[in-house]
């Protein structure tokens, strides 16, 4: 068979919500085709190297069920039942509909809503300038960060750390709650070239043996919930064994002796009972990171998706502040660098533009809102329509029961803008065509490394599909809205932020492909101070601090949360009905519902399973391969149980996010998460559900 002919390779880089956010080469085969899709070479942290499933993307682009054309519904919600419409029909449809809502409801009962189907700041955030202009309501995001950031943040007052290209540096690499090779194969990358050319060591710290567990020289399988406990024992260690470093902490930390009295407790013996793990496996873990200045603990999302991630976040982050990996290269920490862009985005979110104070909905929430709890609608009335872009929440939202229930209302006028018909599109009354990435263009940042990127349109758009920015400004447009910000192109928009953000122009960017944010290393190591005015880490987190530093929205009393660094036991709480603990995690070949829709990655990930310990499953009476009903009080999914000795007897876990019509009855495992707001400012805490499991009929 002939090879399609390559007349050129372009640059780009992956759009995903991926913390890589990789720099690619993508093979031109003519104006509207791609072939391969390869890591760039010549970025430092890409390094040539992607995931199985963005190496397959002409999967994607090319795939035959994408949406080419408007629709709009012609049965009842969710019966698929769809009629060809023209983009001029669609949104003045849209658009009379929206201010019909607007008229009898308020601006309030209008919900644009968005997620990060796209990372490209231009096409996911642009959404904002339409509701900032109408006075919509307002989008408080929460179902990715909510946990993680705040906890971070907690200790360093600010999102950003060492570059992690240092990993290659190391003497121990911590690779704490992200199963890496399944969602950012970079961290790989560097953990593995610090290890074959300098000897480290690879900590990995989860809830499961993971394929990146498999990798390591010490694996740590704690008990969903429990990482708090393992960090203020390790610290215990520390100071009981002298590896910790006072001078180190007297000068840039908050340290004490009512900390240190608190400490004296959190044994190891006091951490096993509670993760798990042994004492001779925690002690270990303390005398390897005290013994080795340069430590670089990478630190995951996974961790965090629980009911008291932030403080897990922030106690896990307490260790280095102990030992002063910071001082050393190599050393230091990573959870994001998302807080040191310094971007200018009010080109993109029209922040002048601001019509009134309308109130926040938690996005993570929604099926709450939907369904009409008063709490979570703040008191206001209902939502009467919405515009989704770039997330799916019918599979991804927490408690899918309540979600299905919401969306399928009547009453809820629902536009959803999709590359695929999803789960949520089923349920619209109107569907609209999106491009995908290189159809576009626009930049990229991501927290897990040091560069902006900027991707360019680089083969034409197929069918009728147009891009978030297009879809936004035609909207706007026929909702009355003047704005010059609404007559704009990608490029231009993109251009613009760049130069309010005193960036490099644009046509400058476009030949390299980046913008290089990389902060001074001293800067990065906090080696002046930590960013709290008094300069020093906190051991003792002031949760308010945090809460005013980002604009965050308290959801439980500060006075419950704990003063020092702990193990805060707020976990969803199993019982005799709810004996196991379900965890949620990644898919190597999905990201969150995105790529279950295409071949390659449907046939490495199979079936929905769930993993079972053997003990469990013998107790039971499960065999493997056997069909299995797992359930709560938010009702029930049906499984494929998969036998493993890798996890914690007691705890259950279900990879990726498969299409909820492929799991028999139709149900997705979100219908078993949570949507209630983690404290202390909300999140999605998706692996913290308390569920049981049994032989399905």
């Amino acid at each position: 068979m002939n090879q399609p002919v390559v007349i050129r390779t372009a640059r780009s880089v992956c759009p995903h919500d991926c913390p890589s956010a990789c720099a690619l080469d993508v093979d031109i085969i003519d104006g509207s085709t791609i072939g391969r899709v390869r890591g760039a070479k010549d970025d430092p942290y890409t390094a040539s190297v992607i995931c199985e499933k963005v190496a397959r993307y002409a999967e994607r682009v090319h795939h035959p069920h994408r949406l080419m054309h408007p629709l709009r519904r012609t049965g009842p919600k969710g019966s698929g039942q769809f009629e060809r419409i023209s983009w001029d029909e669609a949104l003045d449809e849209i658009a009379a509909r929206f201010s019909q809502v607007e008229a009898e409801h308020g601006a309030e009962a209008i919900w644009p809503y968005y997620y990060a189907g796209t990372m490209g700041h231009v096409h996911r955030d642009g959404i904002d300038r339409l509701r900032a202009a109408k006075g919509y309501s307002r989008q408080y995001d929460t179902i990715c960060t909510g946990t993680s950031w705040p906890g971070y943040i907690a200790g360093t007052g600010m999102l950003g750390g060492v570059n992690p290209e240092q990993m290659a540096e190391s003497d121990c690499v911590v690779i704490w709650g992200t199963n890496a090779v399944h969602t950012q194969v970079n961290v790989m990358t560097h953990a593995m070239r610090a290890k074959k050319e300098r000897g480290a060591k690879v900590v990995v710290i989860d809830i499961y043996e993971t394929a990146t567990m498999a990798q390591a020289d010490l694996g740590l399988v704690v008990r969903p919930g429990t990482d708090g406990a393992l960090a203020v024992a390790v610290m215990h260690v520390l100071l009981r064994d002298n590896l910790a470093d006072r001078a180190y902490m007297a000068k840039y930390t908050d340290f004490g002796p009512d900390f240190e009295a608190h400490l004296a407790a959190r044994t190891p013996q006091w951490a096993a009972d509670i993760t798990g793990l042994t004492v001779e496996q925690i002690t270990a873990f303390a005398h390897l990171v005290g013994t080795t200045p340069r430590s670089y603990f990478r630190m995951g999302y996974g961790f965090t998706r629980q009911r008291n991630g932030a403080t897990a976040m922030h106690a896990a982050m307490c260790i280095p502040a102990m030992t002063g990996a910071w001082q050393h290269r190599g050393g230091g920490a990573l959870h994001s660098n998302s807080g040191t862009w310094q971007l200018d985005k009010s080109a993109i979110t029209g922040a002048a533009l601001q019509k009134g104070e309308p109130r926040w909905l938690d996005m993570s929430e929604i099926g709450p809102i939907l369904t009409g709890d008063a709490r979570a609608l703040k008191g206001g009335g209902p939502v009467k329509a919405m515009i989704v872009q770039n997330t799916n929440p019918a599979s991804v939202a927490p408690d899918q029961t309540l979600t299905h229930r919401g969306l399928a209302r009547d009453d809820l006028f629902l536009v959803v803008h999709e590359q695929f018909m999803t789960e949520t599109a089923d349920f619209a009354d109107i569907v609209l065509p999106a491009t995908m990435f290189l159809e576009h263009n626009d930049y990229y940042t991501r927290g897990g490394h040091v560069r902006v990127l900027y991707g360019p349109a680089v083969i034409d758009r197929p069918g009728e599909t147009r891009s978030n920015h297009e879809v936004i400004n035609a909207l706007a447009l026929r909702l009355g809205l003047d704005d010059n910000t609404f007559k704009t192109i990608d490029r231009d928009v993109v251009a613009e932020t760049f130069r309010r953000s005193g960036y490099p122009p644009l046509e400058n960017v476009e030949k390299t492909g980046f913008v290089d944010r990389e902060r001074p290393d001293a800067v990065a190591r906090f080696a002046e101070g930590f960013a709290w005015p008094d300069k020093r880490f906190r051991f003792a987190p002031n949760w308010q601090d945090v809460a005013d530093k980002k604009g965050y929205i308290w959801t439980c009393d500060p006075a419950d949360m704990p003063r020092f660094a702990d193990h805060w036991a707020i976990t969803e709480a199993t019982d005799a009905e709810h004996p196991f603990r379900l965890a949620t995690s990644p898919a190597r070949a999905f990201l969150n519902s995105s790529f279950n829709e295409t071949p390659g990655s449907q046939k490495r990930e199979g079936v929905p399973s769930v993993f079972i310990h053997p003990d469990d499953a013998a107790r039971l009476g499960i065999q493997d391969g056997q069909f299995v009903s797992v359930g709560n009080r938010r009702g029930s999914v049906d499984l494929t149980a998969r036998i493993r000795s890798g996890l914690p007897t007691g705890v259950l876990i279900a990879e990726g996010l498969h299409q909820n019509k492929a799991h028999r009855g139709g149900r997705g495992i979100n219908t078993l998460t949570n949507a209630t707001p983690a404290p202390p400012f909300g999140g999605a805490a998706f692996h913290d559900a308390a569920v049981w499991i049994r032989r399905a009929d």
